[in-house]
């Protein structure tokens, strides 16, 4: 026999069980409380933010893996210090110039403070600039590898500190910080143009004012192959910037205080997904009829020619319209860097068809999706950035060639610049 009393603590023990099922997603989707939602956003900040500066670790293997084993050294020399600039950069001047009492063009030159900590504020200010410092490297870092092999490491770094201080942060105030370009109507969800198109002119502006490489091309417009020193290393950073991906388009969405914000970084991690595998399948498909064979660092360049494309407006697509914007960011960069050895332009890495020339298309393509997309704003921020991160950029590179010059001699051009910049070789055991 059950007493009464048992039965009516096992009743209750059911009634609680059937009612968990109605309860708990009417608790879920309830909106939550102020502090709740500072802590979720905050945290969003923060561990995209992570995973963005993981990043750097995948451009520097990439470039170190694309370079020749020679200037492997140097390259992961820049990219140590590039991330580094970035940051001491973005803290002295350039988050204050990007978003602090920004009128039309331009925000305050000032050392960046964390404001006092208030739940009304959304979230913490300190996770906020973290995670836009992050984006400030990722800039940098594209520059370093469309001009690698030939460039002084001194006159590098020292082109890093204007961008990251000034260029990037100017040009970020149009738009993210409110500016011009915001009240035009442009978009740019993740930075499309004002983080990728940015690093992309820039490095194009460097590589016409440096030069090619040496023995790059010949009189008669024929291009020598420099095949880069360990494909693998190339390979594994891909991957490592298509992980960080996903905390640069994913924190875009700028909050995770709310079901629907999860909702959507969930469908931002979908099309970015989708837009990379497109960027590779479209690759392995193009290099195959137009060379007859698979070309990996093709492969390799269309993943991240898709994930540009799609960094523009990564929530807004279908499934089915992201696949195909990513497709297409790969065969402009496919069809890109033959134009580029035409031209006699060398980018070692592929950076300015990834970054440039995926990221303007990446930023029309928002009208196909984004009903608040305007095709002329769009036009318009992508040509007020292109020019004056060229004019800007311009500048900097021929004041920096005129006070200590900007290209290695010859002869340290020949011998490898690990030995000449760093006194050190990245595979000591294979070039003896």
């Amino acid at each position: 026999m059950i007493k009464n009393s048992n039965w009516q603590k096992l009743s209750a023990i059911i009634l609680g069980a059937l009612a968990i099922p109605v309860a708990l997603p009417t608790a879920a989707m309830a909106a939550p409380d102020a502090e709740t939602a500072y802590i979720f956003n905050s945290f969003s900040f923060l561990i995209h933010g992570f995973m963005v500066a993981l990043m750097a670790a995948g451009f520097c293997m990439l470039e170190a893996g694309l370079v020749r084993s020679k200037n492997a050294t140097v390259q992961s020399t820049k990219n140590i210090a590039l991330y580094s600039i970035a940051g001491l950069m973005y803290a002295l001047v350039g988050y204050n110039v990007m978003y602090m009492d920004v009128g039309s063009y331009m925000g305050t030159f000032a050392l960046w403070n964390p404001s006092e900590p208030s739940v009304d504020d959304g979230y913490s200010s300190g996770s906020d600039w973290f995670f836009q410092m992050v984006f400030v490297a990722t800039a940098a870092s594209i520059v370093s590898g469309a001009v690698a092999e030939r460039v002084k490491l001194t006159s590098f770094l020292v082109f890093v500190v204007i961008l990251t201080a000034l260029i990037y942060p100017i040009q970020g105030s149009w738009s993210w910080g409110g500016g011009y370009l915001s009240e035009a109507g442009f978009l740019d969800f993740a930075g499309s143009t004002i983080v990728h198109s940015v690093g992309g002119w820039a490095a194009l502006t460097g590589a016409i004012i440096i030069g090619a490489r040496s023995g790059k091309y010949a009189e008669d417009g024929s291009v020598k192959p420099m095949p880069g020193s360990n494909l693998p290393l190339a390979t594994i950073g891909t991957f490592l910037l298509w992980f960080g991906w996903f905390g640069f388009n994913g924190g875009s969405q700028l909050a995770m205080g709310s079901a629907a914000d999860v909702d959507a970084i969930s469908n931002i991690y979908i099309n970015t997904n989708l837009a990379a595998a497109a960027g590779v399948v479209v690759a392995i498909i193009g290099t195959s009829i137009l060379y007859g064979k698979v070309d990996l660092t093709m492969a390799l360049n269309g993943a991240l020619g898709g994930l540009v494309a799609i960094t523009a407006e990564p929530l807004a697509p279908t499934p089915l319209l992201a696949i195909f914007i990513g497709g297409i960011g790969s065969v402009l960069v496919i069809l890109t860097v033959p134009l580029l050895d035409r031209l006699k332009i060398d980018d070692v890495v592929g950076a300015i068809p990834v970054h440039l020339v995926a990221g303007i298309w990446g930023t029309l393509a928002v009208v196909l999706s984004n009903s608040d997309a305007n095709l002329g704003a769009q036009f318009l921020g992508i040509i007020c950035v292109g020019a004056f991160v060229i004019v800007t950029s311009a500048i900097a590179w021929y004041a920096i060639k005129m006070v200590m010059g900007v290209r290695a001699d010859e002869q340290a051009e020949m011998d490898g610049l690990d030995k000449v910049e760093c006194g050190l070789e990245a595979y000591p055991d294979f070039s003896k």
